[in-house]
């Protein structure tokens, strides 16, 4: 599957239309961003059940404030909408590909319990 490019105009859309969603926030000026972009690449190609894209910091300056995006290559894991994975930092491969193993693993009821168990202790 081709990795998509987010902008403005199709980045809620595509949180809300995917269940597995892999973003990978980047700048062209970035050599860790540059080096990773082929493992991202590759991955996506042979993961047709997630959806992979990129967010280029650089051009879409409010969606990286948004998320608070403060380094690059910075990671990031939405499954149904939730955020279950945000960290700096290129992966080797095959690192990547155990991070896409255990977060597809998920069980997501069990998930949404525990932010729903937080949120009541906190208030």
């Amino acid at each position: 599957m081709a990795t998509l490019e987010l902008n403005a105009a199709n980045f809620q859309q595509t949180i809300n239309d995917n269940a597995n969603l892999v973003i990978d926030f980047w700048a062209p000026w970035c050599a860790p961003c540059r080096g990773f972009a082929p493992t991202f690449e590759a991955a996506s190609e042979k993961r047709p059940d997630v959806v992979f894209a990129k967010v280029n910091t650089e051009e879409e300056q409010e969606i990286a404030a948004a998320f608070n995006i403060r380094s690059i290559p910075t990671l990031m894991v939405f499954r149904d909408q939730i955020i279950i994975y945000s960290e700096a930092g290129a992966l080797p491969a095959a690192a990547f590909e155990q991070l896409i193993e255990q977060a597809m693993a998920l069980d997501m009821d069990t998930v949404r319990a525990d932010i729903a168990a937080g949120q009541s202790a906190a208030g």
